[in-house]
């Protein structure tokens, strides 16, 4: 029933889709055609390559929950979810936080960060007996809405589950904030939380009661700080009392990490880093692959492997814009290859029903943004795609840490890179990761250019969103922290076109430079001149005098509004009426 209810509607919005036709150029009769032959097309050339896995190397330590000093009540809630043995991170990070030690926890995503401060959290809410009219007792920092809300899903579990009885809650921007303050003001014994709404409620919710706070963890720190949420984060840590336990979880280690440490930790925090002696920084059981395509083949590659692979397997592709993702799901849907898709400029409600509908899919493709891209535990994700390169090393591997995840975990992951990107390899290589090519051969891509282009001519929408996808891949590509490898100069434009569906680039305004250094140099060199000028003009005037003849461009005649001449007259001679 549930997979006839997702089938209805994907078929509606594909039908949606279609009626939008009604104001383009062309007969429908056409335009019905170029999309039959985009998928039959696909359906026929297709050729996936396929590598060796590796043998399975276990992720878990030779410890078990069950000999932890735990309460009846966890242990009890960690059986019935199915918890035996620790994976290393949980081994390594639980016990010192079950003695009240401040923690920094480094590890690779997809290995049980959250169990590894969930048990101590309710562990302390347990032992101290905190109750809901003490107000909030542990709040856990989360740098998105789709990370905190599965947070928040195996806390409820972990509470329900092993009947603790602790009342917990979600504050996230996006939600009511009115409900929030309620739920809030009445007790909160365990708070999860975006940074941005926290610090609100902080500053400005007057019954939150948070002076009780004895435990605050922060997941994907460096993610939080990447995010622009350093300040917010700041200012939670301020607020919040100083005799508390600490605990920060990140993927990586940052020097802004590290002051973050400084700041919030109140004394020497345990380091717990379980990939330190790793040569890899991706987990053994995700096969990582690149393709090297060119600029015009990059969507018809994808529409390849997605006609072959989305009813076997399920399948995450990342892009770099929220139009980006608009774009090529309107587009996929439309030639009858089902998609879903998760983007920041979504509401919180659309982005979190597709969430929750795409983790209990078997099978299935969900197109997003960064924004899914970290913490998430998106259930069995058998590959990720990236569609569009990652910022550094540190994207690539968070992206593909959506995969290959816990203890039975595999995935597959594939990189889309420009014959001129391949130095971006040695990035990755020097943050161990290790890639091998993959071949498909150009005659096994769907020949499908023709059609797409004039699928896009013919519908006015399609269009549209295919303009402003362009635009955004250009901007992107434009901030890249590599510009050495990313240089949106030296793009063929032509060819990226194409892969939008354009014969021809569109017309768009970038506020890029076209012509690079020279322009730039231009324009410093007038910044320069101009203020040569400015400064020798003022060097000539004295201060007070250049003010007064900023104010005043003719000699004052004295008829200023004064004590001495209430009336502001000019001279005695001065007959204007004034009226008091």
């Amino acid at each position: 029933m549930n997979n006839d209810a997702k089938k209805q509607k994907m078929k509606m919005k594909v039908a949606k889709l279609k009626k939008l036709k009604k104001k383009s150029e062309k007969t429908d009769d056409d335009e019905e055609e170029e999309v039959e032959a985009i998928d039959e097309e696909a359906e026929m050339n297709v050729s996936i390559p396929t590598t060796k896995e590796d043998e399975k190397k276990g992720m878990f330590s030779e410890m078990k929950f069950e000999e932890l000093p735990l309460t009846e009540k966890t242990q009890k809630a960690l059986k019935e979810m199915g918890m035996d043995r620790m994976t290393k991170i949980q081994a390594k990070a639980i016990p010192p936080l079950l003695e009240g030690k401040d923690l920094l926890g480094k590890a690779k995503t997809g290995s049980g960060k959250t169990l590894a401060f969930l048990v101590p959290l309710i562990e302390l809410l347990c032992k101290t007996k905190f109750q809901q009219r003490n107000g909030t007792g542990a709040i856990v920092v989360a740098p998105t809405r789709e990370l905190a809300l599965q947070i928040f899903n195996v806390l409820h579990e972990l509470i329900d589950l092993g009947t603790h009885g602790h009342t917990h809650a979600i504050c996230m921007g996006g939600a009511n904030r009115k409900n929030e303050a309620e739920r809030l003001a009445k007790g909160v014994c365990a708070l999860i939380a975006t940074p941005g709404r926290l610090l609100d409620h902080l500053r400005n919710t007057k019954r939150f009661v948070y002076r009780h706070c004895m435990m605050l963890c922060v997941d994907e720190a460096d993610r939080i700080l990447d995010e622009g949420f350093e300040d917010d984060v700041r200012g939670i840590v301020q607020a919040l009392p100083t005799q508390r336990q600490t605990a920060l979880f990140s993927a990586t280690q940052t020097r802004r990490v590290e002051d973050l440490v400084r700041l919030a930790v109140r004394t020497d925090p345990v380091y717990v880093g379980v990939d330190d002696q790793e040569t890899m920084s991706t987990v053994e059981t995700l096969e990582q692959g690149y393709v090297v395509v060119q600029p015009a083949d990059r969507f018809r590659l994808l529409l390849t492997f997605l006609k072959r692979q989305a009813s076997k397997h399920k399948i995450m592709v990342f892009f770099s814009s929220c139009n980006a993702v608009k774009f090529y799901s309107d587009l996929l849907n439309y030639v009858d290859v089902p998609v879903v898709d998760i983007h920041g400029k979504q509401k919180q409600a659309k982005r979190t029903s597709t969430f929750f509908s795409f983790c209990k899919a078997v099978h299935g493709v969900l197109l997003c943004t960064d924004v899914a891209a970290r913490g998430l535990d998106i259930p069995a994700v058998d590959w990720i795609i990236q569609f569009d390169p990652p910022d550094d090393p540190r994207e690539y591997i968070h992206r593909v840490g959506r995969t290959a995840r816990g203890a039975k975990g595999r995935g597959k992951a594939l990189l889309f890179l420009l014959p001129q990107e391949l130095k971006f390899l040695q990035f990755l290589k020097a943050a161990k990761v290790k890639l091998h090519e993959y071949d498909f051969p150009p005659s096994k891509i769907a020949n499908v250019q023709a059609a797409l282009t004039r699928l896009i001519e013919r519908n006015y929408y399609l269009h549209k969103a295919a303009r402003d996808a362009y635009r955004s891949y250009l901007l992107s590509y434009a901030s890249h922290a590599h510009k050495d490898v990313f240089n949106v100069h030296a793009l063929d434009l032509a060819q990226i076109a194409k892969a939008f569906g354009f014969a021809v680039p569109p017309r768009v305004d970038l506020n890029l430079s076209v012509r690079g250094d020279k322009t730039q140099q231009r324009r410093a060199k007038r910044k320069e001149l101009s203020a040569l000028s400015a400064a020798s003009r003022d060097s000539s005037l004295d201060d007070s005098d250049t003010q007064a003849k900023k104010k005043h461009k003719r000699p004052s005649s004295g008829h200023a509004f004064s004590a001495a001449n209430p009336y502001g007259k000019r001279d005695s001679n001065d007959q204007r009426q004034f009226s008091y």
